[in-house]
Formats: structure tokens, sequence, C-alpha cells
């Protein structure tokens, strides 16, 4: 039996998947790091610790491994998008890396419409500049930070530094560099254009390859750090969301995923790179050759429940937590929550927004604010399904992953406030899952993502929308909505309260 690892680098942890030739997972481990939040809006973490936890990952699995390690073929990667991470002449790390959740950037958003232009931005990189980007970061550090940008002769991103670092060789691929800002994303190049307005040196940017491309093999000292064989091919890799789209099967026309980790993300197969959103929802390539996909974000989708857990029921399980979510009624009693803890991505760019709950009173009990909780997020993500549906894409079937596909009660929900069938995976490992796809496809195991995809995913379960709920939903939808621009203004007038 052969093997591949896919290596999914996320906010929290970094994630291993031991994958054979079937699909079948032979083995998990997960190793977690912090966050470094030394201010409000601010998120960063040590891009060494991601190496260290990687590296400690590998050799448990390969400490758990029973074949040989070359048996191993391939190792590829996901990551979480947007971060930045710089490097000086050397390609060591100057700073720690700015998050994808960092909103520290709005002068340099306003900066970059005003230089680039808005229509000008939306045409080369078909996204408008929002704080989470990694381009507004780069001005960020280059204004704030001059001593250290002096330094910097490459960017990457949180992936491609740890995939350097056991390769030794430095590259970006194609996904991940069309949430820069900096990627012409229908002429796949970076933007000398955009480089040039911004002051940014074209050398700057590192070289692009494609997710299945073999970017090299496990350098020495990893292999003798982790077991692995130095012959295993390493393959690049994609964005957090194209491999998790892979891993979901989203890869054809009307294939749909809504995946919720600690940001949530409503993302859609998109076969040609001209279509135009007006930048109401972010515009992508897949990690699937010649693709593309659409996509909405929902800042802080899973994190809003694991900060109501966290504050709330801190020694609890998620499971219990929400066990007795479906005794509560549709509408949680009159209790209505938006889930704007870090700010809000789709529709609504806004960092400043806050969340709220609204109409509590005396009857409410905690199972009343978990249920509020868990549609306030699904309302938001929503809101990406509705901009789909009124630009034309229809919208039937829903693959749903991550922590909303853990629960029925909320697989339930989604189909009601989504308003179409919801289908839960026998694996929920999406991104993981399509980052070890991508190593299967690049080592030649199949002749395309779409054959990997039919042999590896098989559907768990699904979810029928109910009429009844379906209307009421409907009409709670339309509140939901009501409520951004309700407290728009308190909330940019208690920005001064906060540390």
């Amino acid at each position: 039996m052969t093997y591949v690892i896919g290596a999914d680098l996320g906010t929290s942890a970094v994630k291993l998947l031991l994958v054979d030739q079937n699909g079948e997972i032979a083995q998990e481990v997960s190793r977690s790091y912090p966050l470094i939040q030394p201010q409000t809006g601010y998120s960063e973490q040590d891009p060494e610790v991601w190496v260290e936890q990687t590296i400690a990952a590998l050799r448990e699995m390969l400490d758990q491994f029973e074949g040989d390690p070359g048996e191993i073929e391939g190792i590829s990667f996901s990551g979480q998008m947007h971060g930045l991470v710089l490097l000086d002449e050397q390609y060591n790390v100057l700073r720690h890396a700015i998050l994808w959740n960092d909103t520290r950037t709005t002068r340099q958003c306003q900066e970059i419409h005003d230089t680039v232009g808005k229509e000008r931005l939306l045409r080369i990189t078909k996204n408008p500049a929002l704080e989470g980007f990694t381009l507004p970061k780069i001005l960020w550090v280059k204004e704030h930070e001059p001593d250290i940008f002096a330094k910097a002769t490459k960017f990457v991103l949180p992936k491609d530094y740890v995939r350097y670092r056991l390769t030794g060789k430095l590259h970006m691929e194609y996904s991940d560099a069309a949430g820069t800002l900096l990627l012409d994303v229908g002429r796949n190049e970076w933007s000398h254009e955009i480089c040039s307005l911004l002051d940014i040196d074209d050398d700057f940017c590192p070289p692009l390859v494609t997710s299945h491309d073999q970017v090299g093999t496990v350098d020495a000292r990893v292999a003798d750090e982790t077991g692995l064989s130095e012959a295993t091919r390493v393959f690049a890799g994609g964005a957090d969301n194209a491999c998790g789209a892979i891993g979901s099967g989203i890869l054809e026309e009307g294939k749909t995923l809504c995946s919720i980790g600690t940001s949530g993300v409503v993302l859609s197969y998109e076969g040609l790179s001209d279509k135009d959103f007006h930048g109401k929802v972010h515009y992508f390539n897949h990690g699937a050759p010649e693709a593309y996909y659409t996509m909405g974000v929902t800042l802080a989708a899973g994190y809003s429940l694991s900060w109501f857990k966290d504050v709330f029921a801190k020694n609890e399980s998620f499971d219990d937590l929400a066990a007795e979510v479906g005794s509560v009624p549709i509408g949680s009693n009159g209790l209505l929550f938006t889930p704007y803890v870090a700010g809000e991505r789709t529709p609504h760019a806004d960092a400043s927004i806050r969340a709220s709950f609204i109409g509590m009173d005396s009857s409410h009990a905690r199972r009343n604010f978990v249920r509020a909780v868990m549609e306030g997020i699904t309302f938001s993500l929503n809101e990406s399904i509705d901009i789909f549906r009124k630009s034309g894409k229809t919208i039937d079937t829903v693959v749903s992953t991550g922590g909303g596909a853990k629960n029925d009660d909320w697989l339930q929900m989604q189909a009601d406030i989504f308003d179409a069938k919801i289908v839960k995976l026998s694996s929920e490992q999406g991104a993981g899952m399509g980052a070890a796809m991508l190593a299967a496809y690049g080592c030649g195991w199949f002749d395309s993502l779409q054959d990997c995809a039919n042999a590896y995913l098989k559907e768990d379960k699904s979810f029928i929308p109910n009429r009844d709920s379906v209307d009421k939903y409907k009409k709670l939808f339309g509140l939901y909505q009501d409520v951004y621009g309700q407290t728009k203004e308190l909330n940019e007038r208690l920005a001064v309260y906060r540390n």
C-alpha cells in the first residue's frame, strides 16, 4: 500500500492526514499553536512555531506508521489564506506573520483604492481591497516598520513558508496568490501594474506554480527529524478554501460548499475567469487546473460559537453546549444574533462592526442563546448564497463541512435557511483531504482530480428543507439583514472605547 500526506496549516492548529490509494484515512495527527494578539484588531503568529509543530506532527505520524517510510509517496499542503510572512535575503523571517483576521489595515485599503482605483483593482484582481488581504499588510509594514521592510526581499503566505522549510524551495501557487491583491487573476501572473503603482519591486513576489506541481522533495535534515524518506515528493498545495473545495468535490459547475471553521465560507465553482460579481464576493483561482471559484466569507463563523463557549461554558464540550438546540423553536424565541465579533467580510466589508444579541428577555435560557448564535452564523452565510442566486447561479445542493457538519440540528438549520439540500460527506476533512488529493493527483494515481474525488469522497447523509421552516426563516432573514444598518453607527461610536 502507498500513501500521501495532506497537511492543513490552519489558524489554530496544523492537522495531518495519512491517506492511502483508496482514499481511506490511515492516521490523523494535530498540533495546536496560539494566536498573538498584542492589541485590539491585531492577529499574528510566529512562523517558526508553525514549522516546529508541523515537524512534531510529522514525527508523531511516522512514529506510529507501521510501513516503510518510502511507501509515503507525496505530501501536499492546505493553508490559511492572506497571512503575510516577510523574508530577508537569506529567507529568514523578519517579524511575526500578520494573519487573515487582522484588521489594522483600513487606511492601507483606502490607499490602494485611491492609488490603483477601485474599478482597475477589480478588473485585475477580481477583488476589492479588504483588511484581511495580504497587500494592505505589506503596505502597513512598509509605513510603520520601515527598518524591517527595508530588509525584506520576498513575501510568502503561511503554508508556503512551511513548505520552504521542508524542501528549501520557495514558491507560491495561484490559489493563494489570488488572495494577495497582487495577482492578475485572468492572466495568472503577478500584476506589474499594481506593483509599479504601489512602489513594490516585482522581485518581491515569489515564483508561481500550480497547486499539483511538484516543487521538491523532503530535505535531508527534515527527513532525519521526522522519519520521512528523502524521496517523498512535495507538491505546492493550495489555499485552505481551494483545498476545501477539492476535498468536498466542488470540481464542476453548480457545485457549492459551505464550510464552517474559524471563519465561514460559501464557495461555488467557476469555469471561467471573466464573470463579474462587482466585488460583492471574492473571485479566486481554484486549486483544480484552469478553474476558479467565487466565495463569500463570514469572518467569525465557528469563532463566534467558540467565543460563546469560552465565555459561558468553558469547561463543557461543544456537543454538550449544543445538546438542547433541537428543543428551541425557530427564531430562538425572539432572540437574534449577528456574528460580527471580529468584524465582517461578506456582504459588509466592515472592520468596525461588532456582534449583537437582539431581543433578549428574562425568559431566555442558555440554549436559546446557543441556537441564536448558530442561526446568526447561518444567516450570515446565507447572505453569500443570496448574492450568488441574484447573479443567476442555481444553488440547490450544498456540501457542508467543518464544525457546522458535526451537529444534525445545525445541518437541518442550514437546509432550511439556505433552502437547499445539504449533503454531509463520510469524511469531514475537507481542506486536509483536498491537500492529500492534490498529492495523489500529483503522484499520478489518477488522471484528474475529478477521478480522485469519485474514488475518495462518499456521501454520509443528507438533509432536505422543511417548507414550513423555510418560510419562517425567510422572514427572520429579512430581520437579520436589518440589524447591520441599525447598529453600524452605534458600533462606530462605541469604537473609541475599545482597548
